[in-house]
């Protein structure tokens, strides 16, 4: 080697050498005592948090099966159609403001909103079908005073819907399709 290159590991040593204390023996006995005491506290703790840890995954899984309770209670509970103060629905009275209107088009809309009334009432009696005319199919006469009556107010509607706009809609019409409607549903006691 040249006398300009400097030998790394001499320089350490000399390093070494000069640190305080460096040449006594050094006592191990000390460090693993302090070691074994840590230790024990971390095993302590370790027990305590996995105490802890058990009880919190015990809490939520209780909330969990009470939250699923009651969204099962929730989600199977009927709602009973919304009415306002002196038992008259809110939806009904939103068919007789729309048909008390001056327009052929908001009479148009409370014919159809009357028809997915008659069509949600007769769903909640237990009749069953498609729409409304295979619901009314299956209705038996005798037990339906007001069926003629759902029937022709359904033939509105249905032109309603077919026609659209072309389908001329006197006042008098619509006002004669909305008292069926209301007989209808007076019968079946949603007004």
């Amino acid at each position: 080697m040249s006398g300009s290159q400097v030998n790394v590991g001499s320089f350490f040593r000399s390093l070494y050498e000069r640190a305080p204390g460096s040449h006594t023996a050094v006592d191990y006995s000390g460090f693993q005592a302090f070691a074994a005491h840590i230790w024990v506290w971390i095993v302590v703790a370790g027990y305590v948090l996995s105490i802890i840890g058990f009880f919190v995954i015990v809490y939520a899984t209780v909330r969990i099966f009470e939250l699923r309770k009651r969204e099962h209670l929730y989600y199977t509970t009927l709602i009973a159609p919304t009415e306002s103060a002196g038992g008259v629905n809110s939806r009904w009275q939103h068919i007789q403001s729309l048909a008390s209107e001056t327009s052929a088009s908001h009479w148009r809309e409370a014919i159809i909103e009357a028809d997915i009334m008659l069509d949600n009432l007769l769903e909640q009696q237990g009749y069953v079908g498609d729409g409304v005319g295979e619901k009314l199919k299956a209705v038996e006469p005798s037990s339906f005073g007001t069926l003629q009556e759902a029937w022709e107010a359904h033939k509105v509607r249905n032109q309603i819907a077919h026609e659209g706009s072309a389908f001329n809609l006197s006042k008098e019409l619509a006002q004669r399709t909305i008292a069926r409607y209301e007989a209808v549903f007076r019968e079946l006691k949603a007004i």
